[in-house]
C-alpha cells in the first residue's frame, strides 16, 4: 500500500478496520436473531467502509462476514478497491470489560495447536484455541472466511496482499488466525501476508511465539499503547501495579488485588509475545482525566481508556471511527403510551428504541439529537438505550425511566471533591429531596442545606485501616433510591492511605 505524506500508514488503515469490526457488537436489548444483528452489522460496517474521511479512504469493499454463534467472535473480509491489490482478514473477539476478557482467555490451561507443515505441536491458551477454532469453522451460507478468501484471490491479479488484523482479543486471534491461513494452498500462490495487532494479549508460549515468527511475513508487527493492560498479559502484568504516574489513578489496595489475581491466572505456564514490537508512545499520554483518583472504578476506567479503539486510532493520528447512538437524558418519569424525549446523539432514520427489554410502541426522530419515544407496557425503572446499524447506546444514569415516579436520584458532581472530615462539601445532582440522606462511603453526613439539585453536607470521617480506600463514592438516598455510583461523585480523603 503506498505510503506517500497524502496516503495513511497500514497500521492506521488496518486499525481502523480493526475498530470497524466492533460496529454493532451489542444485541438489542428488546432481542433480535443473530441473522437480524447479522444484517445490522454488515449495514453498519458498509456505511464505515465507504466513509471517505476514515483511513480506509472510503476504497475497501466487505466481501464476507462471519460470526460464531452467540456472536461471541467475528470475522470480515474486505478488498481495496484502489488498485493496490490488497486485501483484509479483519477479526473481532469478545466485547467485554478488560478483565471479563482476560478471564476468557482461560489461560491456566494449555492445549497443543498443530496446524498442517508444523513439525512438533506449539502450546497455545484453551480459551485462544477455542475462540480461534470458532472463526477457522465460522461460515455464511455454507461459505468459511478460508473459502471466501480463496475465491477473493482467484479473482484478483498477481501477488496480492493479505493483512491479518484484528484489536485486543482480535489481535490475539489473529496471531493463530494468520499462519493458520499461511497453511493452506492459494490460487496463483501464496499471497504476501501482513500481520498487525493492536493491544492484543498472548495467545501462547515462547514456542508459539517463535513458530509464528519463523513463518514468512511481508511485516509481522505488534502495536500497542504502552499504558494498557491488555496487551501486557501475560508476560509482564506485575509492571502494572506501579500504574499510573502523577496525574493517577495511583493503585490502592483492592486493584493491587485484582492485578494480582490476573497474575495468577496463568498458573504454571509461561506466555510469550509474537511478533514485531510497535510501541505507539513513550510516556503516559494521553490521559482520561475524568479518571485518576485513587479507587479500583478509577483505575480500570482509566484502563478501559488506554484500550479504547479510540485511543489506539488517535495514536496512530487515524480518524476515529463514527461511534453508535448515544443517550444523555430523558424525560425520567412517564405512564405506559406516554411520550418521552429522548436526547443524545446519533439518531439517524432506521434507528429504534427499547425500554429494558421492551421495545418501544413507536418513535420518531425530530433531529439527530432528539427523538420522541412512546412507552410501551412496563413497571418499575428501566434504562432507555437506542439501536442503530452502528450499535446500541450503554445504559446511562440519566438514561433511567421510571414507571408512574419517582424520578432516579443522581449525583452529578460535588465541590470540592477533596478534604478531611468535617470539610463542607456541595453535592449536585437532581430529584433530592428534603429528607435525603447523603453517604461518603459507608458513613453518613451531616446535612447542612437542602435543594433539590444542591445539597450541603459536613464530610464525615471516614472508615480507616486495611483495604479501606481513600477515595470513596458519595451516595444520596432519596425518594426510595441510592444514586449510582460514577468518577463524577467521588471524595477523597488525603491525608491518609490504605496500607
Amino acid at each position: 500500500m503506498a505510503t506517500e505524506s497524502n496516503q495513511p500508514t497500514v497500521p492506521q488503515v488496518t486499525m481502523t478496520l480493526s475498530a470497524i469490526a466492533a460496529t454493532a457488537a451489542t444485541p438489542r436489548p428488546s432481542g433480535e436473531t443473530l441473522a437480524e444483528q447479522s444484517t445490522r452489522i454488515i449495514l453498519g460496517i458498509n456505511r464505515q467502509l465507504a466513509d471517505p474521511s476514515l483511513a480506509t479512504r472510503g476504497t475497501w469493499v466487505l466481501s464476507w462476514l462471519g460470526m460464531s454463534p452467540g456472536n461471541a467472535n467475528l470475522a470480515y473480509l474486505a478488498r481495496n478497491t484502489d488498485g493496490s491489490n490488497s486485501f483484509a482478514v479483519v477479526i473481532r473477539g469478545t466485547v467485554g470489560n478488560v478483565t471479563d476478557l482476560m478471564e476468557d482467555l482461560d489461560v491456566g490451561t494449555v492445549v497443543p495447536l498443530n496446524l498442517p507443515g508444523m513439525q512438533s505441536p506449539v502450546s497455545v491458551a484453551k480459551g485462544a484455541m477455542k475462540a480461534f477454532t470458532e472463526v477457522a469453522v465460522m461460515n455464511t451460507a455454507g461459505v468459511t472466511l478460508a473459502q471466501a478468501l480463496t475465491t477473493a484471490l482467484g479473482q484478483a491479479p498477481p501477488n496480492p496482499t493479505v493483512y491479518v488484523t484484528g484489536h485486543s482479543l482480535g489481535g490475539c486471534i489473529a496471531t493463530m488466525v494468520a499462519p493458520y491461513l499461511q497453511t493452506l494452498t492459494w490460487p496463483g500462490g501464496k499471497p504476501n501476508f501482513e500481520l498487525h495487532t493492536f493491544a492484543a494479549p498472548t495467545a501462547g508460549g515462547a514456542d508459539f511465539a517463535a513458530y509464528v515468527e519463523s513463518l514468512e511475513w511481508q511485516a509481522n508487527e505488534r502495536h500497542y499503547n504502552i499504558n494498557d493492560m491488555v496487551p501486557q498479559a501475560w508476560n509482564n502484568l506485575e509492571a502494572t501495579k506501579q500504574w499510573y504516574p502523577s496525574p493517577g489513578p495511583a493503585p490502592d489496595f483492592d486493584v493491587n488485588a485484582v492485578v494480582s489475581t490476573l497474575i495468577g491466572l496463568p498458573g504454571p505456564h509461561v506466555y510469550a509475545q509474537p511478533g514485531k514490537d510497535d510501541p505507539l508512545n513513550d510516556s503516559y499520554q494521553p490521559v482520561d482525566l475524568n479518571v485518576v483518583k485513587r479507587s479500583l472504578e478509577d483505575f480500570m476506567g482509566q484502563v478501559a481508556f488506554q484500550h479504547a479503539n479510540s485511543t489506539y486510532l488517535g495514536l496512530l493520528g487515524a480518524p476515529d471511527v463514527p461511534s453508535g447512538p448515544l443517550v444523555s437524558i430523558v424525560t425520567p418519569v412517564g405512564k405506559p403510551g406516554a411520550p418521552v424525549e429522548v436526547v443524545g446523539s446519533g439518531f439517524s432514520q432506521g434507528v429504534v428504541v427499547d425500554f429494558g427489554t421492551l421495545p418501544a410502541v413507536r418513535q420518531y426522530v425530530l433531529r439527530d439529537d432528539v427523538m420522541i419515544a412512546w412507552a410501551p407496557e412496563g413497571i418499575g425503572v428501566v434504562d432507555i438505550r437506542v439501536t442503530g446499524n452502528l450499535g446500541t447506546s450503554p445504559a446511562v444514569p440519566r438514561g433511567q425511566f421510571s414507571y408512574g415516579g419517582p424520578a432516579p436520584v443522581l449525583v452529578t458532581g460535588i465541590s470540592p471533591d477533596s478534604g478531611r472530615a468535617g470539610t463542607q462539601v456541595q453535592v449536585n445532582g437532581i430529584y433530592f429531596t428534603q429528607d435525603a440522606q447523603v453517604y461518603f462511603g459507608d458513613n453518613l453526613a451531616e446535612l447542612l442545606e437542602y435543594g433539590t439539585e444542591q445539597l450541603l453536607v459536613r464530610a464525615p470521617a471516614p472508615t480507616l485501616g486495611v483495604s479501606k480506600p481513600s477515595t470513596v463514592d458519595v451516595t444520596v438516598v432519596a425518594n426510595g433510591y441510592s444514586s449510582p455510583a460514577s468518577p463524577a461523585d467521588e471524595f477523597s480523603y488525603p491525608e491518609w492511605h490504605e496500607s
